[in-house]
């Protein structure tokens, strides 16, 4: 694992040094760089060691150093790919899979993407084609950000490797920023910077040194294929399969590694199947304090499934006014503004004492049930069609009505029941933190020319039309929240304490198989996981195996507004700092805060995206901050 970054078009050797210091947290083992004047291409990596340590060194490069490497992540399938070019290639290091995807990258170009069940981000210098190569990984596990200028490109892990360069302007995009107010994380190809791009999940970049030509191309996305004739049994077995060779695969290292667990399906499924091959246990626990966290028994279900297995079971209890003291900090690891859950940081810094690896269950959420998310399709969205076919009928034939009649209706309008889901995703998706309507109001420019959140969620829901509604939420989630929030926050929080997650539900192979498991095996209404319930139950503790609500602790946002924060809020949510700005309408305060403050309303999950963004502002904007601010919020207020 690694931060890495890359330069074309700069002979300044001081800024690819200045680009990978400022993300050294993510690799702090050695640092290397790379530098080829002819090309005027630089590159450089800071490595946390997992696989190889005494010869895995970075920048790589293949035999006659026509090929060079900078490479953050980890390539499961490393050892059989290496068997496979062992032959024709000499390796110089022992098993490391960087040098694996040199030597895949020689003999099959950008098509090598295809052979790569991992989590990675790479750059590759390519002497001979005198280009760059860049690529992101299937799912969109390891960020990757690009910024071009007129004969010049700049890449690194995180956006703030890019604010080192001269001439990088740290202009909000407003596009950016109108989505983050819907959504509370900024989605898409766009950051929150205007004209830096990150490659998107998936894709890969070429960059031709002599002509200064970009292009980014798609290379894999996940396609639906329900495949029909088996029983629920039959895929049962599929998946307990499949999902116990992924959670061995990504147990791959050359270092200890440990488990996050929750009293949830996924990650004890995970500690469950690790046990049962055999491999040793080490298991991390975050738990709140206070009764309403108590009652929900995440710590007393993951002490259960430790006692079974014999872990090494560690937990941590945290208050939850204890998160507040963190803010600054995570906002300065997370590059964009961000207003969703922030626990994640507390269970990765702790695992980070012991370890430099952690499985977590990532993904298996999105796989299985989408937090029934399908639900208003299947059932408000099906009476709505039916009872619009019963009135279109009526007014062709009058009140007799043939139940043939009636049957050919409804299913005419099933056909189209997808499309008509659609029209009001946010109804399977997430409600918008603020709608286009109110966001016209909330801003001071009038977002002219902005494409509306709406559209963009309906544009993603589109591509998912002809599939059932079950299908439709999880390729939905699959190729926004998930990689866009979810995965972003995972990446940003763990790398910030050095420490590499790694999330086995969204493997490769295992993704092959669950694309092809009709909706209606894998989820049911009364349990949405019910196949990966059956498929792992006998590993499971029975409080676990019977516990189908989702759970998870809430930030106690309203609370927090109206208390300690609120000093905070009064002044970067006030009016006079809303006018200065220049961002958002001064009226705000009065219309969203103020009835919070007051007990009127309760808007705390409103606000508090706001309250996020104003402190990124205060960071990156503001500050204009380079590295870690000295300040805390205590401070802003």
């Amino acid at each position: 694992m690694c931060g890495i970054v890359g330069l074309a078009g700069h002979t300044d050797l001081g800024c690819i040094t200045a680009m990978s210091s400022a993300i050294a947290h993510r690799g702090p083992d050695e640092t290397g760089d790379y530098f080829d004047p002819a090309s005027k291409v630089a590159l450089a990596a800071h490595r946390l060691s997992i696989l190889d340590l005494p010869t895995g060194h970075q920048p790589m490069a293949n035999e006659d150093k026509t090929v060079w490497i900078v490479f953050n992540g980890e390539i499961y399938n490393s050892p059989e790919l290496r068997s496979g070019l062992e032959g024709r290639h000499e390796f110089a290091t022992t098993n490391s899979d960087t040098e694996v995807l040199i030597h895949l990258y020689e003999e099959q170009g950008e098509s090598m993407l295809d052979h790569l069940n991992g989590m990675f981000a790479f750059i590759i210098h390519d002497k001979e084609r005198n280009c760059l190569f860049a690529a992101r990984d299937h799912v969109g596990i390891k960020p990757l950000y690009y910024w071009e200028q007129p004969g010049s490109l700049a890449l690194a892990s995180e956006l703030k490797g890019l604010l080192q360069l001269p001439g990088f302007s740290r202009q909000v995009d407003h596009q950016s920023l109108y989505h983050y107010l819907s959504l509370r994380y900024v989605p898409g190809e766009d950051t929150i910077f205007s004209g830096v791009k990150r490659l998107p999940p998936g894709h890969w970049l070429h960059y031709d040194l002599a002509g200064g030509n970009l292009q980014v191309h798609r290379y894999w996305e996940l396609e639906l294929q329900p495949q029909q004739g088996l029983s629920a049994d039959e895929w049962a077995e599929r998946l307990r399969t499949e999902l116990r060779a992924a959670v061995l695969r990504w147990t791959l290292s050359d270092v200890p590694i440990a488990c996050s667990l929750s009293g949830g399906l996924d990650s004890t499924s995970m500690v469950g199947l690790l046990a049962e091959a055999g491999h040793p246990l080490r298991t991390y626990t975050l738990g709140f304090a206070g009764e309403d966290e108590v009652n929900f028994g995440e710590q007393a279900l993951a002490r259960e499934v430790a006692a079974r297995w014999g872990a090494d079971h560690h937990e941590l209890t945290l208050a939850p006014d204890q998160l507040l003291d963190d803010l600054v900090p995570m906002v300065w690891s997370l590059d964009e503004p961000y207003g969703g859950g922030l626990p994640s940081w507390y269970v990765f810094r702790f695992m980070s004492q012991d370890v430099k690896v952690g499985l977590t269950g990532s993904g298996g959420d999105e796989l299985f049930g989408n937090y029934r998310k399908w639900e208003y399709m299947e059932s408000r969205g099906l009476r709505r069609l039916a009872y619009g076919a019963y009135r279109a009928l009526r007014r062709e034939g009058g009140a007799a009505i043939s139940g043939q009649r009636y049957s050919a209706s409804l299913r005419a309008s099933l056909a189209g029941m997808s499309n008509a889901a659609v029209a009001e995703p946010m109804r399977f998706y997430e409600h918008l933190y603020y709608t286009d309507v109110e966001k016209r109001d909330l801003l001071v420019s009038e977002p002219t020319g902005l494409i509306p959140s709406e559209e963009l969620l309906l544009a993603a829901g589109r591509v998912a039309s002809r599939l059932a509604p079950r299908d439709q939420v999880l390729l939905f989630d699959f190729g926004n929240q998930l990689p866009e929030e979810f995965l972003f926050m995972t990446d940003r929080f763990s790398m910030a304490h050095s420490l590499e997650a790694r999330v086995p539900f969204l493997d490769r192979e295992l993704l092959e198989l669950v694309r092809r498991i009709p909706s209606r095996v894998r989820t049911r209404r009364d349990d949405p996981k019910y196949l990966l319930r059956r498929a792992v139950g006998d590993l499971l503790p029975l409080a676990v195996r019977e516990n189908r609500r989702k759970r998870g602790f809430v930030l106690p946002t309203g609370p927090w507004l109206r208390g300690r924060l609120r000093p905070l809020a009064d002044r970067l949510l006030g009016r006079e700092h809303l006018r200065s700005q220049g961002l958002f309408n001064p009226d705000y305060y009065g219309r969203f805060v103020q009835p919070h403050m007051d007990g009127r309303r309760e808007l705390g999950e409103r606000i508090w995206p706001m309250l996020m963004f104003q402190l990124w502002w205060e960071v990156y904007i503001a500050a204009d901050s380079r590295e870690m601010p000295s300040f805390t919020w205590k401070d802003l207020a």
